[in-house]
């Protein structure tokens, strides 16, 4: 299916910029949002943002290896927390009125007696990739039409922005080797301090990303999200895949997130196009990630939580630049003179 974006009705969209009571240019890049999403959705006017949220929860056979300040048990933990409504994502759901999935994809702790929750376990856990692949091809694949299926639901139920968020313990640790291997970086210019390692614990995470990547030395790109990554990441990749193929706009959130992207990027490059980066996290390696695939985050607010909570935060930028557009009035309607008759 082309996933082609409309550069006519974007020059269109510009042009109507261009007779809004405003100097030209005045509002940035909010006159850039409102553009970029005419492109996307078809029309001069664009329609008011309909956001949906999909969270994608698993847990990382390498979180054994000490990689993170937290234990796995955690992961079920939030996801608990999640469902009732306590995170800080239902906040900022709730406050930016977006839907809100959860979705258990690979968690360790059995969930299926919890309501409210989405049940796709493919398996408690990936495999440690430190010593193995994460996961086979075939439940790379079925991870992915997991996202994909997400994706398509909330589609045909009206939303016309997808939002992708994480939970996993350790899942730092894989989107650290998923970006060296994809952006070709050295793990020092990637690896950070995720949940919030102590110096040596950060020490002895950068030296188990290392020794990874040099277990998957020559790996081909295509092999690189069942070796080193999780089963929430490669259903945020199916997410995204099949949000560009339907045509709907994507709005990225952190590191784990951004190495979705990266990977999404891998198996069809034209989805970068559909993609707005909400901000650029604390995460060691996340603008390197960005400029990987040309993209230019909106906010630095020193956040590193995932969630989504970062693109969640974006959602009111994002409808200001779009009702400014609508709803700003033309020199001619408001009889101001423009400098440029």
């Amino acid at each position: 299916m082309p996933i082609s974006v409309s550069t006519d009705t974007e020059t269109l969209a510009r042009q109507h910029q261009n007779t809004l009571t405003k100097p030209a240019g005045s509002l940035g890049r909010l006159e850039d949002i409102a553009c970029w999403f005419a492109a996307r959705q078809g029309q001069v006017i664009p329609k008011r943002l309909q956001a949906h949220i999909c969270i994608f929860a698993a847990d990382h056979g390498v979180a054994s290896e000490g990689v993170s300040a937290f234990p796995s048990a955690v992961t079920a933990e939030m996801v608990k927390n999640f469902v009732r409504g306590g995170a800080a994502i239902n906040v900022l759901a709730k406050e930016h009125q977006a839907s809100l999935s959860i979705v258990d994809v690979g968690v360790q702790t059995d969930l299926q007696s919890l309501e409210g929750l989405i049940h796709a376990n493919i398996q408690k856990g990936t495999e440690n990739l430190l010593h193995q692949a994460a996961m086979s091809i075939e439940q790379q694949w079925q991870a992915i039409e997991i996202g994909r299926q997400q994706a398509r639901e909330a589609i045909a139920q009206g939303a016309n922005l997808l939002i992708a968020g994480d939970m996993g313990i350790a899942n730092t640790t894989a989107s650290a080797c998923i970006i060296c291997e994809l952006a070709h970086a050295d793990p020092q210019d990637v690896v950070g301090r995720g949940t919030g390692v102590s110096t040596d614990m950060y020490q002895h995470k950068l030296a188990v990303v290392t020794q990874a990547l040099e277990r998957t030395a020559l790996l081909q790109a295509q092999d690189v999200l069942h070796e080193l990554g999780g089963f929430e990441i490669a259903a945020m990749t199916g997410f995204y895949l099949e949000a560009a193929e339907s045509k709907v706009p994507m709005l990225i959130d952190g590191f784990i997130s951004t190495a979705a992207a990266l990977a999404a990027w891998t198996i069809n490059p034209r989805v970068v196009a559909w993609m707005i980066a909400s901000h650029v996290s604390e995460e060691k390696g996340h603008a390197l990630a960005l400029e990987t695939l040309g993209l230019e985050p909106l906010l630095n607010m020193g956040m590193r939580l995932g969630e989504g909570s970062g693109a969640a935060l974006c959602l009111p930028i994002l409808q200001s630049a779009i009702t400014l557009h609508a709803q700003m009035a033309t020199f001619q309607s408001a009889g101001v003179s423009n400098c440029d008759d």
